[in-house]
């Protein structure tokens, strides 16, 4: 008799690892190598690599971004042993940071790792001389500042803001730490043009889409002179993503994330604070959504110039 659905157990143990299960776990629920087989077959499973099976058949381009991150980070934990370290972006999930691409690479350390012994998409590095772990889920995890060390000079800009804003905003570094991960980013390949996200970086932007809006921005010339424009009127009080001053008047730019302004109730509270900024006849609006990414810098440059 062979298994033709998942062990509960499994199903729990996947769960706190983005979806995915070692093949030493499969037989730890009880199933054989050719119970495995035959669930990859049934499409049950789905073989990432070897040993390692995704719970989730679902294709990756239908998932969630959050989802498809979480499964990246683990894959490279599970592949490579309990000796595997999770580094960069891979780390930067396990830290709860935002503003990653929607499928980063995987990425472990084992000890004495070269890059020749990459496989399936996952990639091995080498530990880096000094590098500090922390625990996270039971796994060893670079330290935050190790992580965004390695990660932003090699992602684009934006996400290089995006998840140096987010380890602000989130608390997982302070502006100490993110002084010591610049010092450790320093003379890695890519790095040369990511220096000035370290200065840029803002623990007010309370999304990736505000760090790509100001990013846009900056390079348009036109750097917003607030984050988080707090405006009063009518005992009521808003606050505006990022704002510049013209005269006696301000230009507020509001972004719309997918991740919550989806839902009615954050729609309607957007519609509400959005009047309240019109209301008190000081400030002008614009709106924008992920979408307009690539030109809301020029869009505000031309409001500014009228």
């Amino acid at each position: 008799m062979h298994a033709t659905s998942l062990p509960d157990d499994l199903l729990a143990t996947a769960a706190g690892q983005g979806g995915l299960v070692s093949i030493a776990q499969c037989r730890a629920a009880g199933l054989t190598d050719k119970d495995v087989a035959g669930l990859v077959r049934r499409l049950r499973l789905a073989r990432v690599t070897r040993g390692v099976y995704d719970t989730d058949v679902v294709p990756l381009a239908v998932r969630s971004w959050d989802d498809r991150r979480q499964r990246a980070a683990w894959a490279g934990l599970i592949a490579y042993g309990d000796d595997a370290v999770a580094v960069g972006t891979s780390a930067l999930v396990l830290h709860g940071v935002r503003g990653l691409p929607a499928t980063p690479r995987p990425e472990v350390a084992v000890p004495g790792a070269t890059n020749r012994r990459d496989r399936d998409g996952l990639r091995l590095r080498q530990f880096d001389a000094g590098m500090t772990t922390v625990e996270v889920r039971g796994r060893r995890v670079a330290s935050p500042e190790w992580a965004l060390a390695q990660a932003v000079p090699e992602l684009p800009r934006a996400h290089g803001l995006a998840v140096l804003d987010s380890a602000l905003h989130l608390g997982v570094v302070d502006r100490g730490g993110l002084a010591r991960a610049h010092d450790a980013a320093r003379g890695r390949r890519g790095v040369a043009t990511r220096h000035p996200l370290f200065a840029l970086a803002d623990a007010r932007a309370e999304s990736p889409l505000e760090s790509f809006a100001r990013l846009d921005c900056v390079d348009e010339g036109v750097p917003p002179h607030v984050l988080q424009l707090p405006v009063h009127g009518d005992g009521l009080a808003a606050r505006g993503d990022m704002a510049w001053r013209r005269g006696e008047r301000w230009l507020v730019a509001e972004l719309d994330g997918q991740d919550v302004h989806d839902a009615p109730a954050a729609v309607y509270a957007d519609r509400a604070r959005q009047n309240l900024l019109v209301t008190t006849g000081r400030v002008d609006v614009l709106r924008f959504t992920g979408r307009d990414v690539g030109t809301i810098g020029r869009t505000v440059r031309a409001a500014l110039a009228a």
